[in-house]
């Protein structure tokens, strides 16, 4: 009974002396700080000493950073220079009204991260959320922000693609220093430019298109809940030069898969074409959406060849002008002659003003739209939709 009573003391001993040396971080991490801290050499004691003067609202983002780290980061990274990147994305949160709802697992993987691929460990945080801060104060949503850090990259940076770059996998300050970069180099400063301001982002790219061109990088940004792509050189969301290769993806193919950067690890990593050797950089294999997109886009085209768009809007009356409580939600019914092709409901007063009640009707053809309106009486108007987008005005009244 003694024998037990002392292995009981032990163990709770142990237990707290655990929980005290990792004081305020969630129990999941324990296992894979001490791992990390084993692998850090000489280099532990800064790791612990991030962990211990981190802000009790911080140290989980600093645990996550230090658990999923790769070793060249553990035996290297001093707690300042981890202190301060996670310090200064924690001021995202407070500064930018998109970064106060992020979900927790996408503000640790996507803006926290100091880095994207294998590139120099810069401290490029605090010199990137003034630089381009100032192109997203007056944003007042994402997309928003993101547009305006696109247009604004090139001419703050004055960093412009180029072969004769030093090397593909450049840091920050190694592109802004030389003035020109790769495609991985520019991707890794937009991404930065990104995170900098608490826009979740990562790189995308391929190792080789499927007519093994080579090799090719980008950024991804997530909004709303979705991810999309998007070049230093911008073009909007899900627009580019190469989604035409994209879309030709090899899913689950090492050399023609398109991949997309993480920190967290994940089952697979990403294919750094300049280093084959290296295999630290997690990644997902992210084909089938970009398949996914080109397929949308492709068929998009070939029915703006046919057809186009006719918006419709109902208002309670003929008046010089509208605003959104003069508008009515109704049915609307769409015929071909007898043949009715398409419904829907129009948008009421509560709806946003954006909101429009859309259809996609052949060209060059006469539609007749039928809608109950004031007393239940059935009113109807014909319509001659030709070569461009249609915007048609009903009235309730």
């Amino acid at each position: 009974m003694k024998k037990l009573y002392i292995l009981v003391v032990l163990l709770v001993a142990l237990s707290t002396s655990a929980c005290n040396k990792y004081k305020g971080v969630p129990t999941e991490y324990h296992n894979l700080i001490d791992i990390a801290i084993s692998k850090a050499g000489t280099n532990a004691p800064e790791l612990m000493a991030a962990i211990n003067q981190s802000p009790s609202e911080q140290k989980e983002a600093m645990a996550f950073l230090i658990a999923y780290m790769p070793e060249r980061d553990l035996t290297t990274l001093s707690s300042q220079f981890l202190l301060n990147n996670v310090n200064l994305a924690y001021k995202t949160k407070e500064k930018y009204s998109w970064n106060k709802s992020l979900p927790d697992s996408i503000f640790f993987n996507e803006v926290l991260p100091y880095a994207s691929l294998n590139e120099r460990r810069d401290d490029w945080r605090g010199d990137f959320s003034q630089r381009f801060g100032k192109y997203v104060e007056e944003c007042s949503d994402m997309r928003s922000a993101i547009d305006s850090i696109n247009k604004n990259i090139r001419d703050e940076l004055l960093v412009d693609y180029n072969t004769k770059r030093e090397k593909p996998d450049q840091s920050p300050y190694e592109s802004i220093e030389q003035r020109m970069a790769s495609c991985s180099g520019l991707s890794i400063l937009l991404t930065d430019a990104f995170r900098s301001v608490g826009i979740p982002s990562r790189i995308a790219g391929t190792p080789n298109w499927h007519d093994k061109r080579g090799n090719h990088n980008w950024s991804e940004v997530w909004v709303d809940g979705q991810w999309y792509f998007t070049e230093y050189y911008p073009s909007g969301l899900n627009k580019g030069w190469f989604l035409a290769d994209a879309g030709k993806a090899i899913p689950n193919d090492k050399e023609h898969a398109i991949y997309a950067s993480s920190f967290k690890p994940t089952k697979k990593y990403f294919p750094l074409v300049w280093d084959s050797t290296i295999t630290y950089v997690p990644a997902e294999d992210v084909s089938w959406r970009y398949i996914k997109i080109y397929k949308e886009e492709t068929a998009a085209t070939q029915l703006s060849e046919t057809h186009t768009m006719v918006k419709i809007m109902m208002f309670t009356e003929n008046v010089c002008s509208f605003t959104a409580n003069d508008r009515v939600a109704v049915n609307v019914d769409v015929f071909y002659g007898k043949e009715q092709i398409s419904g829907g409901r129009t948008s009421g007063p509560t709806q946003d003003m954006n909101e429009t009640l859309e259809f996609q009707l052949e060209k060059n053809k006469e539609y007749t739209f039928v809608y109950t309106g004031e007393y239940g009486k059935l009113k109807s108007i014909k319509k001659m939709i030709g070569d461009s987008p249609e915007s048609i005005k009903l009235y309730y009244k």
